[in-house]
C-alpha cells in the first residue's frame, strides 16, 4: 500500500477510541440484559465488532500490526430476526459433510444391501461409489448413517442446522424443486454448527475416544462382523456354484477371491 493511501495515526487512534466506547456499551447491555436474546445485547455485539473489525484493518494498514483477539464480523453472525413472533410452522434445514474415507468398506455395505433385496431390479449399483452411496442413503435414515458414518467408510466434516419460522406451512410439493433456494436469513429461530474449527481444545478428548473405540468399540466391533458375514457369504456363493468349502483361493473362476482381498486389506 502507498503512503497516500495509509490511514493516518489519527484516525487509528480514533478507530480505538471507537472500540473503547463500543466495550463500555457492550457491557452496558449485557448488565441490562431483559433475557437470552434481549435485541440490546445484539446490537452492541455487532457495533463491538464492527469497531473491532474497523480498528483492525486501520492498525494494520498503518503499522503493519494486527490485535491479539479475534472478534467476529457482522457478516459472521445472522441478521436481526424479524420473523413472525408467533409461528405457526417452522422448517429445520440440516447440511451434513462427509468425506468417502473408504470406498471399498462403502461399497462392501452396498453388496450387502443388494443381496437383502430380493426386489432391486439393478445388482451392479454397489460396484461404484456413487452407486453404493445410493444405496446407502436409499436404506438408512440420514440420522443413522450419521451415527454409523465410520463403519459405513465415510468420514464426518462440517455440519449445520437451522430453524426457521414461518406464520403458515408450505403446501405439499411447494417447494421440493427447489427446496434450498429460498432461505431468509432473517427467519431463522436459531442455528447449531459443528466444525473442525470450532473444535481444536477438544481434539485430546476426542483422541481418547477413538482409541477406546479402537480397543474394541461397537462400530469397529460392526465393521468386523459385518466382513466376516460378507466373507462368509461369498464362501456359501462359491460352494452353490460346484467348489468347496476348502477351495479358498484356488477357485476355478477369475473373480472368486477378487471381494475377500478386499476385505482382508481393509481389515
Amino acid at each position: 500500500m502507498s503512503d497516500a493511501a495509509q490511514p493516518t495515526a489519527a484516525e487509528v487512534r480514533a478507530a480505538a477510541e471507537a472500540v473503547k466506547t463500543a466495550l463500555d456499551r457492550h457491557l452496558a447491555a449485557v448488565e441490562r440484559r431483559s433475557g437470552e436474546d434481549d435485541p440490546a445485547v445484539y446490537d452492541a455485539f455487532n457495533q463491538l465488532a464492527a469497531a473491532a473489525e474497523a480498528y483492525d484493518e486501520l492498525l494494520y494498514d498503518r503499522y503493519d500490526e494486527v490485535t491479539p483477539f479475534e472478534i467476529p464480523g457482522a457478516d459472521d453472525t445472522l441478521p436481526p430476526y424479524t420473523g413472525p413472533e408467533e409461528p405457526s410452522a417452522l422448517s429445520v434445514l440440516i447440511r451434513r459433510d462427509y468425506a468417502v474415507a473408504e470406498p471399498q468398506r462403502l461399497m462392501a455395505h452396498a453388496r450387502r444391501i443388494e443381496a437383502a433385496d430380493e426386489e432391486s431390479t439393478d445388482m451392479d449399483a454397489s460396484g461404484t461409489v456413487h452407486g453404493a452411496l445410493s444405496l446407502l442413503f436409499g436404506e438408512f435414515e440420514p440420522d443413522e448413517i450419521a451415527s454409523r458414518h465410520k463403519e459405513f467408510g465415510l468420514e464426518e466434516g462440517d455440519s449445520t442446522l437451522w430453524v426457521t419460522a414461518a406464520d403458515d406451512a408450505a403446501d405439499p410439493g411447494e417447494w421440493l424443486e427447489a427446496p434450498f433456494e429460498e432461505v431468509d436469513p432473517q427467519s431463522v429461530v436459531c442455528r447449531f454448527d459443528v466444525s473442525a474449527v470450532f473444535d481444536d481444545e477438544f481434539d485430546d478428548d476426542l483422541d481418547d475416544d477413538d482409541d477406546e473405540e479402537e480397543d474394541g468399540g461397537d462400530a469397529d466391533g460392526d465393521a468386523a462382523e459385518l466382513d466376516e458375514d460378507l466373507a462368509a457369504e461369498l464362501d456359501e456363493d462359491d460352494t452353490e456354484d460346484g467348489g468347496t468349502e476348502g477351495d479358498g483361493a484356488e477357485g476355478d473362476g477369475p473373480g472368486d477371491t477378487a471381494v475377500p482381498a478386499r476385505l482382508e486389506a481393509d481389515r
